[in-house]
């Protein structure tokens, strides 16, 4: 018997099995088979995996399979778009807190994957996928949470496999701006040293797939995302997004038209528009840092948030329709690449009928880095839902 054979005989349920991206830095763990199958909507599905395997989303994301910053996505070959036909296939994204609505970063190395696939008991409808013989690219629809996404992928000449050497692209679904400078108290009990005596901060809310407070690193007392102390932003972020769940204009911001489910804070964005490494043919950049789910940051310029950061932009009359903006994570700044361009395509949209929104499309690079299968073995209670050691201190 080999170790495969033993592995499989001696666990508990199947074996979950995964391919390994990252896309700037941050990880993409794509579950592509022995997740427990899931039914209903894509909504359903995702309440049904919140209430019934979190468990095993935990045992996925966390120690000692992954770690505190990892992020998967969850293949669903059947949802209500797939079977209507807009959508190729859906996907439920997770991370260390829970399961969000929208990814930027996963979308781009989904995009790869599904191309790069030819199961068709992974990926049921990768025969259906068109190819463009001019431009050698391949488009794929995928439906999450959010709605939606249009995804196109470069390839190789015969349209067979993705072409890592060009950057995959993404069209948004609808978004918009939801509070614009609101000026947020922070009594004194919720303070962080470096914000001093200040009273209050102004930030912005908007929405990119998932709603996010985007806030200026000088409004927080620091100076700079260029250098600066990641342990002191991290706990300001952390006690202002505690602080902004509950309160009553933020709460009113995010109010989504069509789907209450959508209606929750995911990140606090941390904007610095004075740094940022700037790649060819845009009209600027800046950079961002992003707190989201419980306390983990994005390596990625955050693709949702880049989508929401342009509806913001478009809506303070800062960017038009058709310019190219380059967002950077501090990871991107550091090797000089991953940067996100993005630009908007259509200012027409609306949601809910008449809430002025923007398609937004944005492109960046996802790469391999490995596969894993993984396995519970029989009386293995320590890594049967998964771990963090901040939780065993507390």
């Amino acid at each position: 018997m080999d170790l495969a054979q033993k592995f499989e005989n001696g666990s508990v349920g199947e074996a979950i099995k995964c391919i390994d991206m990252h896309t700037t830095g941050e990880p993409t763990r794509i579950i592509y088979s022995g997740f427990p199958p899931l039914r209903g909507t894509l909504l359903e599905q995702r309440d049904q995996a919140m209430n019934q395997y979190d468990h095993i989303r935990k045992r996925i994301m966390l120690e000692p399979r992954g770690h505190y910053d990892m992020y998967g996505a969850i293949l669903t070959p059947e949802t209500e778009l797939v079977s209507q036909g807009p959508a190729h296939i859906g996907t439920l994204f997770t991370h260390n807190g829970g399961f969000s609505t929208m990814c930027g970063h996963a979308t781009i190395a989904l995009g790869r994957f599904l191309v790069d696939t030819h199961d068709l008991t992974v990926f049921p409808k990768r025969n259906e996928l068109e190819f463009n013989p001019t431009t050698c690219e391949v488009a794929v629809n995928i439906h999450a949470p959010c709605g939606l996404v249009r995804v196109t992928v470069p390839t190789t000449a015969d349209g067979q496999k993705s072409d890592p050497s060009r950057p995959v692209s993404f069209l948004s679904t609808p978004a918009f701006a939801a509070g614009i400078d609101l000026e947020i108290p922070i009594p004194k009990e919720v303070r962080w040293p470096e914000l001093g005596d200040r009273g209050s901060i102004t930030l912005d809310i908007s929405y990119g797939g998932a709603y996010y407070a985007l806030v200026d690193v000088r409004e927080l007392g620091f100076t700079s995302l260029a250098q600066f102390d990641l342990g002191a932003i991290s706990n300001a972020a952390s006690k202002l997004k505690a602080y902004l769940m509950t309160h009553p204009a933020v709460s009113s911001a995010l109010q989504h038209p069509e789907d209450s489910r959508l209606s929750f804070l995911y990140s606090v964005m941390v904007i610095d528009r004075d740094v940022g490494s700037r790649p060819e043919g845009v009209d600027g950049t800046e950079t961002g840092l992003c707190f989201f789910a419980d306390d983990e940051i994005d390596r990625s310029p955050t693709g949702s948030c880049v989508t929401a950061r342009m509806a913001l932009a478009h809506t303070k009359k800062q960017k038009s329709v058709g310019q190219k903006w380059a967002y950077n994570s501090i990871v991107s700044n550091r090797f000089g690449t991953g940067a996100f361009v993005a630009s908007i395509v259509d200012d027409k949209v609306r949601v809910g009928g008449s809430k002025e929104a923007v398609t937004v499309r944005v492109e960046g690079k996802a790469y391999y880095t490995g596969t894993s299968n993984f396995i519970l073995e029989e009386g293995d209670l320590t890594s049967a839902s998964g771990f963090t050691l901040k939780e065993c201190a507390q």
